[in-house]
């Protein structure tokens, strides 16, 4: 079991996505130049992301799995689907539920349909980065329940990567010792002990929209490259 590094317990808003992605690539230039993959869970970790790509002269990817969601618990992640359609269960929660195969099946199927529609868009600009025997950090912009960030690390870990971390900003103190169990090294700004949604600790929390994502993949090259405007 990994245990979570929490930096502090701080309820100390950021002032946006950029520099919390900053202030996490400050506690992670261990692997800067080290050929890392920093991959953004859509859609606003991506933002985050995209700055320790930059800091970590890392190449940036995203991560479209999708969490399996359970039976009359919609925020209880009962395993995840990969990209390529693999699927990761978490054994526990489909025994002790009884959670029979169609139900199992009903949900990739749905799930799928949105990781083919983010894949024909997303896929156009960044070819997805092969992640076996790499160091992969899976960053978003904080976590509530934590289920979605959990669904694409079990995706992650389907790869075999060398080495898998988790960079989150923000999140209550219990998710981030959960979701330590599932990577090699975890690492979490701030877990404010009064916490509602990610957003309460953001001066600045806009939607991030699909075109956003899209830009930031077409203008942050591999290796942290930025491309300059013309």
């Amino acid at each position: 079991m990994t245990k979570a590094r929490i930096l502090s317990y701080s309820e100390r808003p950021f002032r946006d996505r950029q520099e919390a992605g900053r202030l996490l690539a400050g506690e992670l230039a261990e692997y800067r130049g080290q050929g890392a993959v920093v991959l953004g869970i859509p859609r606003g970790g991506i933002v985050v992301a995209r700055q320790l790509a930059i800091a970590l002269d890392a190449e940036l990817d995203i991560v479209l799995a999708r969490k399996l969601r359970t039976p009359g618990y919609a925020e209880l992640a009962m395993g995840s689907v990969a990209e390529d359609g693999r699927v990761f269960l978490n054994e526990s929660v489909v025994r002790s539920l009884e959670i029979d195969d169609a139900h199992i099946q009903a949900e990739r199927t749905q799930q799928l349909a949105e990781i083919k529609r983010r894949n024909e868009m997303f896929r156009l600009v960044r070819p997805k980065i092969p992640l076996t025997g790499r160091t992969v950090i899976v960053a978003d912009d904080g976590v509530a329940t934590g289920a979605t960030t959990q669904a694409a690390l079990w995706a992650v870990r389907l790869e075999h990567p060398r080495k898998l971390v988790a960079a989150l900003p923000v999140g209550p103190e219990d998710t981030i010792t959960k979701l330590a169990k599932d990577v090699d090294e975890m690492i979490c700004l701030r877990a404010p002990p009064s916490f509602s949604a990610v957003g309460q600790f953001y001066l600045q929390f806009y939607p991030v929209d699909d075109e956003e994502v899209l830009e930031i993949l077409k203008n942050t090259q591999h290796r942290g490259e930025v491309k300059v405007e013309e």
